[in-house]
């Protein structure tokens, strides 16, 4: 195949229009020399990717392929343009985090931000996994660092501690869990649940959990961070079941009950995952000496 950026802007152009004529207008192309692009993409594909009708041009089942991959190129190009320029503002130093979505929504902003003003000549790349798949990463040598919140059983990694934590149910202040200290498990089963999204650490060990007590949880909506399974908790949606650090000290408007959870399994310790602590680039050693206090004779670790 033999196509090359400009080509897959136009078709993307054409496709988001609905029209050659305007969308060769958006990509700064002569109608004919649109045209002519096209027909020699569809050639290299092999493939109609256009249909063209009385007052514009539709998608066929090739071309809707092709625009959805076109937009994740694109997609991806934005994100390396967005990876490279630090380094030309004078960014001497990148280290790419991957993070579960407890560490992520707790304490890492903090701890992030601490370290990015102690090394303003570093930048960081955080993204979002579980912890399997951030033990794997690391393991492979995909990414240099991880914050994980489970054993990594089979992988060849090295676990450091970071933070102490601890799950916790929240429910309504009149809601009947509110009257009592502790609870556990098995007690709320009953209950609905407001859970983080499927995919998420806490959303599989959750369901994990209630499918060891042969017992089905009734999730009744799912939503993308802590603070929002907090408002619908308090809207009255059901109750929560949250890392401790998500809503200890924080101002929660309405308040909420917050329950200690009876089981050992509640104990949620976040630890740093590397592959091998000699073999970290300086600024990697940098981060993990900040988040740990290994290595850095102190550190904003807790």
């Amino acid at each position: 195949m033999r196509y090359d950026l400009t080509d897959l802007r136009l078709f993307v152009a054409v496709a988001e229009a609905k029209n050659l004529t305007r969308g060769a207008e958006r990509a700064h192309l002569a109608p004919s020399s649109a045209s002519h692009r096209i027909r020699a993409l569809e050639d290299s594909i092999g493939a109609a990717l256009l249909q063209r009708e009385a007052r514009g041009v539709s998608l066929t089942r090739a071309g809707e392929a092709l625009l959805r991959h076109a937009r994740q190129v694109f997609a991806q190009l934005e994100q390396m343009h967005a990876d490279l320029s630090p380094y030309a503002q004078g960014v001497r130093g990148h280290v790419s985090l991957w993070a579960n979505t407890h560490a992520t929504h707790t304490f890492l902003p903090d701890d992030l931000a601490g370290f990015l003003r102690r090394f303003p000549q570093v930048s960081v790349t955080l993204e979002e996994h579980t912890s399997p798949e951030i033990a794997l990463a690391v393991a492979r040598g995909e990414v240099e660092v991880g914050v994980m919140a489970e054993e990594a059983e089979g992988v060849d990694v090295e676990l450091l501690p970071y933070r102490a934590d601890r799950l916790v149910l929240i429910a309504p202040l009149e809601h009947p869990l509110a009257a009592t200290a502790s609870a556990s498990f098995a007690d709320v089963l009953g209950e609905p649940f407001v859970m983080l999204h499927a995919g998420s650490a806490i959303h599989t060990f959750t369901m994990n959990a209630a499918a060891a007590l042969g017992r089905h949880l009734d999730v009744r909506i799912q939503v993308r961070s802590f603070e929002a399974v907090c408002r619908m908790v308090a809207a009255g949606v059901g109750v929560g079941m949250v890392p401790r650090s998500a809503v200890a000290g924080r101002p929660l408007q309405p308040p909420l009950a917050i329950v200690a959870l009876e089981e050992s399994w509640a104990q949620r310790d976040l630890k740093v995952c590397i592959r091998r602590r000699e073999g970290l680039s300086t600024f990697a050693a940098d981060l993990v000496a900040g988040l740990t206090g290994v290595g850095s004779g102190g550190g904003i670790a807790q």
